[in-house]
């Protein structure tokens, strides 16, 4: 049944997703991309942005978006159930022992230990968006002959809005949006 592996899959992906949303984004991607086959690269951008767009938590509301394509509203519903419940298990546990037993030691090194970890997760899940975003793909190896000018124009005017005078991400999402649909649907 569908539901079930798609209930399994987010569960899954909940469980191991150490450092919030963006962390979990690399583990979505090979989920639902490369295990299941249920999406490809193009539609997980396709839902990364709608993801990043949209309030609220980006695993979250890939989970639901990612559902929701897979198998329409009920399955939004399940992947958003799978991905949110191991979260709250794991947090009332780990309230339960960080507060009786947060002053030992080794408790703190786990701690610190896995902060590197997250980093590695976030920096592979912004690598993959940006490759495919220029290149169409995140394989290697990479041919500058598929690279997307476009979109390396767009990734410049949002640098440069942002760093220059210092644009709202909202506002350089809107400006961008808008470019690209004019300029897409033109070409």
């Amino acid at each position: 049944m569908i539901y079930w592996e798609l209930f399994l899959s987010f569960f899954q992906i909940g469980m191991f997703s150490f450092g919030g949303g963006y962390a979990a984004l690399p583990l979505i991607e090979q989920e639902l991309i490369s295990v299941q086959g249920w999406i490809t690269n193009q539609q997980f951008i396709d839902i990364l942005t709608l993801s990043e767009m949209t309030p609220g938590p980006i695993a979250i509301n890939a989970a639901t978006f990612s559902g929701n394509q897979i198998t329409g509203v009920f399955g939004g519903v399940v992947a958003t159930i799978g991905v949110t419940l191991p979260s709250v298990i794991i947090v009332q546990l780990l309230a339960y022992f960080y507060f009786k037993y947060k002053n030992i030691t080794m408790v703190q090194g786990i701690i610190q230990g896995l902060r590197p970890a997250v980093v590695a997760l976030i920096a592979s899940a912004g690598l993959t968006i940006f490759l495919t975003a220029m290149f169409g793909h995140s394989d290697w190896p990479l041919d500058l002959g598929e690279l997307n000018y476009v979109s390396i124009v767009f990734f410049a005017i949002a640098i440069f809005l942002m760093r220059k005078f210092k644009a709202s991400p909202i506002h350089v999402m809107i400006i961008t949006g808008t470019l690209g649909g004019i300029v897409y649907s033109l070409i």
